[in-house]
This record gives structure tokens, sequence and C-alpha cells, in this order.
């Protein structure tokens, strides 16, 4: 069983929580004419997590049949329960478990920095069949303009995190998290270097900001819930670590309300096809296929 994404890196619900704000039907508009999924049957989310896209591609594409695969056991597991209407597996996207051209449609959400590229679009290269979509989603760095009252940092906390840091680091560093990170220009340019044809970027920009007068009340209190579970979430991560560097009560001493009152999230969009030789042509809309 590997759980050591969820149990240090980012916890079951800290991805869930957010991802189903980046995922809601409020950002489709902009999400479908992107992804150009409709009519596919089967869809592979590669690094699906605890599952909110998957959850998401089942409203927006309901003819699909969408399966998920991580390598984290607990986020699989979270997955079965909270999203019955995919399927998820537990496998390596390095090594993906399917035969050659299997999927309609592949992919993937901030999973491209932490995979090596000839191993991450080879896979899906393999298992997509011919005229197939590779779609990879990346964050781009936002806009965060936090009250100072968050931003203050106590020395009690500091001292607590110069305390933990090398164990993140070292954890960091043996899951390659970040290793692979591509700007905007890299990414399509590593797409096309592995094969794929007639790539596009784009971007879709998410406005999380809960006193922004078009923010209805509850997705302002979804965003703010957000944060708060993701802040609770790295406190109880504290109380995991081995040989216990913090206590329960110097926890329990942490502020657990941090949340930035005004994010705004710019994500680049890269898009491949994959195509026999025979049928490659060009298209208007300039997505990529294979020689």
């Amino acid at each position: 069983m590997n759980t050591v994404w969820s149990s240090y890196i980012q916890s079951i619900h800290t991805l869930y929580d957010t991802r189903r704000l980046r995922f809601s039907d409020r950002y489709w508009p902009q999400y479908q004419p992107l992804f150009g999924l409709e009519g596919r049957s089967r869809l592979l989310e590669i690094g699906c997590g605890p599952g909110a896209l998957a959850e998401s591609l089942t409203r927006w594409y309901p003819d699909a049949d969408v399966i998920g695969i991580d390598r984290d056991s607990a986020f699989v597991a979270f997955a079965q329960n909270a999203v019955p209407q995919a399927r998820f597996l537990e496998g390596d996207a390095a090594a993906l478990p399917f035969p050659d051209e299997s999927f309609d449609g592949t992919i993937s959400n901030t999973v491209v920095e932490h995979i090596e590229p000839s191993a991450f679009y080879g896979e899906q290269y393999r298992v997509l069949k011919p005229g197939g979509v590779c779609l990879v989603l990346s964050s781009r760095r936002g806009v965060n303009c936090p009250a100072p009252c968050v931003q203050e940092e106590s020395d009690f906390e500091r001292c607590i995190w110069e305390r933990v840091t090398p164990f993140f680091d070292r954890v960091v560093q043996e899951n390659a998290v970040g290793a692979y990170a591509q700007s905007e220009s890299e990414l399509p340019a590593n797409m096309e270097h592995f094969g794929f044809r007639e790539v596009s970027s784009r971007y879709v920009v998410l406005s999380l900001t809960p006193d922004d007068p078009a923010c209805s009340p509850e997705l302002a209190r979804a965003i703010f819930e957000a944060g708060r579970s993701t802040a609770l979430d790295n406190i109880d991560s504290l109380l995991q670590l081995p040989g216990q560097p913090v206590t329960p009560s110097e926890a329990a001493d942490q502020p657990p309300l941090r949340h930035p009152p005004c994010a705004i999230r710019s994500r680049a969009e890269a898009v491949g096809h994959r195509n026999d030789p025979a049928a490659s042509r060009a298209r208007g809309e300039m997505k990529g296929n294979p020689p």
C-alpha cells in the first residue's frame, strides 16, 4: 500500500475540496471548447487523486466510461466511494496497466510536473487510440492577495515549520515532487517531441474570490471551507510524522483558519491528438497527432 502522497504531500480532502472548486460546473463553459471530448467513449484520468475531476467528467460526458488511476492507495479508496459512477484503479502513470490503443482520451491535472516526460507522454501515446486526445492541465502562477492578518507568522509557528521542513524536503526529493516542471513553451514542445501532433495551448482563468460581487454566497462559503480544511489537514499531517517532532498540544495551538481571501489562478492547458499516419491531416483547430 502506497499512501505517501496523501499522508505527507497533499491530503485527500485538500485535493478533493480544492479540485471540486476548480472543476465545478461554473467553469465548464471555459473547459468545454478546450477539452473537445464529445463523442469519445472511453476516458482515462492520469493521477486522479481522490476523484474530483473524474466526478466532473462523468457529469460533462455522461455517455463516456471514465476511469481514474493513481499510485496512492488512499486516494483510490476514497474515489471509489465518493464517485461510484466512475472506475478507479491503483497504478503507475509511468507504466499504465492497459493495452495499446484502449482509450479515446487521456487527461491529467497537475501531474506532468512529477513524472519523467518520456514515460508520462509515452505511456499516454501508447494507450490512446488513433485520433485520441491527450489533455495536459498544469497550473500557472496565480495572483494571491492575502490580508495582513493571514500573512502574519508567529515565532512559535516559525519554530514548528523549521523543525519539520527537513522531513518534508526529503519527501519532496524522494518522490520527485515538481522535479519535471515545464514552462508554457516547454509543455507543448515536449508533447510534440514525444510524438503528438497538432498541439495547442490555451488558458482557463479561475477566479476564486469570495468577496467578488459575482461570487454567490454558496461559492464563497465553499472557497473558505476548502481553505480551512486544507489548513487543518496541514496541521493534522504534522502528527503523522515519524518520531513525532510535533506534539498534539503544539498542533492544537496552530491557527486553523489560514486562507487567502483572494485567489485568482490561471491554468495552462495543452492538447494533443494521436492519429494513424494515413489518417493524419491538418485540422483548423490545431490538435495534435503523431506522425
